[in-house]
């Protein structure tokens, strides 16, 4: 580490060179009906015997850690659910165990074969009772591929909410969501914890999506992995021989795929204006990133701010502690000048020593490089943070906290947080973020 961070004070050395509701009576109670979908049903009744509630246990004893759900896709008894769902038996099978729960109430064991951490989907399959016996299961089948959906679509999610029974949840296709970075369907209901890893079902019973994710800010807005990387998943770990050993090796490969190609689409953007009028201040393009700002109130008396945040909206999961393989970028520009020069530069200062840099139980504590850094006549102060992961082997997260001292009473300050890239992109980043500043060609 500090042989790569010296390296990387070098690199900075050398930077220093160069719904609608309508008005109307309610029914009496005694003669309201509930109103359900005939298409719901259906999709229920025929599908209820694929349907597996997904639960990790103890390994000795039948304590509950999670649950989920899954749906089986072969006739060999092969079942596919999230990653997340199973992530506990994934990184530490010492300590816990997958079984399954049908609909009927009939339960078994799992084996855990392949998963796909990026798309968050893990492959099971179903451990016979009776080994010498050949049972065959029934299978739900997927879309075709070439097959696509129309916007407003009525489509079908399954699972088992909250552990209370298996359920049917209708909504509406709404195409994929804007600025995943990996595709992901929107899809227009409601889902619950334990509906992860449930199919979600076109009008004609087949899988088109699985369901993965929730958002908490709004209502009748969810996410489905799309069926295509269920099938890949399916593909390529069929006859894979059961995990057993944690999966930290694979999971760090597939983390080190995800990496390098975040970092190239990232660094291929050009940086958008944040309209400053005297400097440059790198603003990432919404292709996979949402940005919001605030400032402070038009009352203020004191330090004056304008703020923007960066961030993706999907991040991999590695486990209940741990999120990675994102970015985020921020900036705040201060208008000092209802303070004065000293009341600013305390203020200034204040800010830039108030940032927390990380650490914790999944990776090592910061170690970071602080320098002063020329770009074409502006100067700027520098600190360039690393932390290492100490399970995901050569993956860091890094940290670039950027900071304009030409002016006595403004300036800008930026940062940058890259959680999950090798050392090489690491430092491409940091390059890539600290020449997205300079003065503004009307300074």
């Amino acid at each position: 580490m500090s042989l790569q961070l010296r390296y990387l004070g070098g690199v900075l050395i050398a930077l220093c060179a160069g719904g609608l509701a309508r008005a109307q009576t309610a029914p009496d109670p005694a003669e309201a009906k509930p109103s359900v979908s005939a298409s719901a049903q259906r999709a229920y009744e025929t599908t209820r015997d694929k349907l597996l509630q997904v639960r990790t246990l103890l390994k000795d004893q039948d304590s509950q850690a999670s649950v989920g759900s899954g749906f089986i896709v072969s006739d060999e008894g092969h079942v596919i659910t999230n990653y997340h769902v199973v992530s506990q038996v994934a990184l530490q099978p010492q300590r816990y165990r997958l079984t399954y729960t049908r609909a009927e109430g009939s339960s078994g064991q799992f084996q855990l074969l392949a998963f796909d951490a990026v798309h968050n989907l893990a492959l099971l399959r179903m451990v016979p009772l009776d080994k010498a016996a050949a049972v065959k299961h029934a299978a739900l089948a997927f879309r075709p591929r070439d097959k696509a959906l129309a916007k407003g679509e009525r489509i079908f999610s399954l699972g088992n909410p909250l552990d209370v029974g298996f359920a049917v949840l209708e909504g509406n296709y709404n195409g994929l969501a804007e600025r995943s970075f990996y595709p992901q369907i929107f899809f227009a209901g409601a889902l619950n914890p334990g509906m992860s890893g449930g199919p979600a079902l076109d009008g004609e019973g087949r899988v088109m999506g699985v369901n993965v994710a929730t958002r908490r800010d709004g209502q009748m807005v969810s996410f489905l992995v799309p069926a295509q990387f269920a099938i890949e998943l399916l593909e390529r770990g069929r006859n894979a021989p059961p995990i057993t050993t944690d999966v930290y090796p694979e999971l760090t490969r597939q983390l080190f795929t995800h990496q390098a190609l975040l970092t190239q689409k990232f660094i291929a953007q050009q940086w958008r204006s944040a309209g400053h009028a005297r400097y440059r201040i790198p603003v990432p393009q919404e292709d996979f990133m949402r940005c919001w700002g605030s400032s402070s109130p038009a009352e203020t008396k004191g330090l004056e701010f304008q703020r923007s945040d960066c961030q993706m909206d999907n991040a991999v999961f590695v486990s209940g502690r741990l999120q990675t393989g994102h970015l985020t970028v921020r900036h705040e520009a201060y208008d000092g000048s209802k303070l004065g020069v000293l009341r600013f530069s305390r203020a200034y200062s204040a800010s830039f020593r108030n940032e927390f840099f990380g650490g914790g139980a999944s990776t090592t504590a910061p170690q970071c490089k602080e320098r002063f850094v020329d770009r074409d006549g502006l100067p700027l102060r520098a600190v360039v943070c690393l932390s290492a992961y100490r399970k995901l082997k050569g993956l860091y997260d890094v940290s670039v906290l950027v900071a304009t001292v030409d002016a006595s009473k403004e300036g800008v300050q930026g940062r940058l947080d890259a959680r999950g890239f090798d050392f090489d992109n690491a430092l491409r980043l940091t390059d890539h973020y600290l020449q997205g500043f300079a003065w503004n060609g009307s300074h």
